[in-house]
């Protein structure tokens, strides 16, 4: 896409067409105090070779480290063929796929995606992917509120504090209530949400594995909703599905994830991919894109978008999102993952995680003055209990190469960490982290 730089001719025009003077006018209505009147301190060009010294001299002061960190952003291993095979030209620069004619490799991809993700959540359909789990969470209240007609929300306190903050965000500016179900031992109170649910609730949103690392009782919240007018939304770990019960199979209408654990490293935060799947009751609902499965005039398969519910497709009163594309380099990543990784593989991914995350929960339960909170059961985080300020030995861990977990002190929780072990952490390293913080509390 060529860069074209105005004239002075065309700003003239350009400024005449909407009635102003000069660029001056154009802004009058931004107070002065906040205009930029310096000038902007831009280096002189440099050289190929000099960009990557200063790039990789960048990249050097990035801190690295054993991580033992989780919440919503995962240290898994990603299989070398992702990166061999998503880094391909026709992969790495295909476009939002709008003319179906010409897009068939990718549609292809977003069509097998889309056919993993509903095996893997026994799931009716999943749409292209959004764009990472919070964001779905949120389209996933809309969709209740549109499907429904209702206005009020359940959510249990053990969701991830940082989804809560993004559907807040969303709903700010809807007539939509959010309902908070209380916790008892860090898992959801089930006796006060059998006591709270009604007929007024759009929706009930329940995350498993939750925020704290322990399993919810997704049967028995589903056999609660059975016959009810509420949609049931689980927010999953698509790991964890190596090993527990699907959202399928336990009831859910709207099933969503954060798919970044899918053969996509951390990026340091993003991008990340959300993923989305529904009943089929729900087709018509889903936000984003589905890309769907045909034959031509010959008979051959084809491939094309079908059930775009956006603003850009069908009348805008009639849109469910305003969703604009989907995370597709990275949901062609999970899809790779998935593939590589077979039904046996992600059972056995699972399977490490749950077994290193107890090995590691068991040797810190030695340490004293170390409380391993709760017994319930959990995949591969857990709450953590110290009796020094937990700061200051996250700090005295990353001195020694260790990530050792998120300080909770921010959410209220005083002396609480969340640990994290992945199938990526060897029993050395576990061994190492939990030598170094016996030495940390006993100095």
């Amino acid at each position: 896409m060529a860069f074209l730089t105005n004239s002075d001719e065309d700003i003239r025009e350009m400024l005449s067409e909407i009635g102003v003077g000069n660029f001056n006018d154009l802004i009058s209505n931004i107070p002065e105090d906040l205009r930029f009147k310096g000038k902007l301190d831009i280096p002189e060009a440099i050289s190929e070779a000099e960009v990557n010294g200063l790039i990789e001299s960048l990249a050097a002061k990035n801190e690295l480290g054993i991580s033992f960190m989780g919440g919503g952003a995962y240290d898994h291993y990603v299989p070398a063929i992702v990166g061999s095979l998503i880094s391909r030209s026709e992969f790495y620069t295909a476009y939002t796929p709008y003319q179906p004619e010409v897009s068939q490799g990718t549609l292809q991809s977003i069509y097998e995606f889309q056919s993993m993700v509903c095996e893997l959540t026994r799931m009716d359909v999943t749409n292209a992917s959004m764009y990472e789990g919070g964001s779905a969470l949120a389209e996933a209240i809309l969709l209740a509120y549109a499907h429904t007609g209702k206005n009020k929300v359940l959510v249990a306190g053990t969701l991830n504090r940082r989804y809560r903050e993004v559907l807040d965000s969303y709903v700010s500016h809807n007539d939509i209530e959010i309902t908070e179900i209380p916790v008892s031992g860090y898992t959801l109170d089930l006796d006060s949400f059998e006591d709270m649910l009604n007929d007024e609730f759009a929706a009930v949103i329940i995350q498993h594995s939750n925020f704290f690392g322990y399993l919810e009782e997704m049967q028995t919240v589903g056999t609660l909703l059975r016959d009810k007018n509420t949609l049931f939304i689980a927010f999953y770990d698509p790991i964890s599905l190596g090993l527990l019960s699907p959202p399928g199979q336990y009831g859910a209408d709207i099933a969503v994830a954060e798919g970044q654990v899918l053969g996509n490293h951390q990026n340091y935060g993003g991008p990340f991919i959300g993923l989305f799947s529904t009943t089929q009751k729900l087709v018509r609902k889903i936000p984003g894109r589905i890309a769907g499965l045909t034959q031509d005039i010959d008979g051959k398969p084809g491939y094309v978008l079908t059930l775009q519910t956006r603003e850009q497709h069908i009348r805008r009163e009639k849109a469910t999102s305003n969703i604009c594309t989907n995370s597709g380099l990275l949901a062609l990543a999970a899809t790779i993952y998935l593939a590589a990784l077979g039904k046996y593989g992600i059972r056995e991914v699972a399977n490490l995680c749950l077994q290193k995350s107890h090995y590691m929960a068991e040797e810190l339960r030695k340490i004293n003055g170390v409380e391993v909170i709760s017994d319930k059961p959990f995949f591969k985080e857990f709450l953590v209990k110290l009796p020094k300020d937990t700061g200051k030995v996250l700090k005295e861990l990353k001195k020694q190469g260790i990530l050792g977990g998120i300080d909770l002190k921010k959410w209220g929780m005083e002396g609480h960490l969340l640990v994290t072990v992945t199938e990526k952490r060897t029993k050395d390293e576990i061994d190492m982290y939990v030598s170094a913080l016996k030495k940390i509390l006993t100095n």
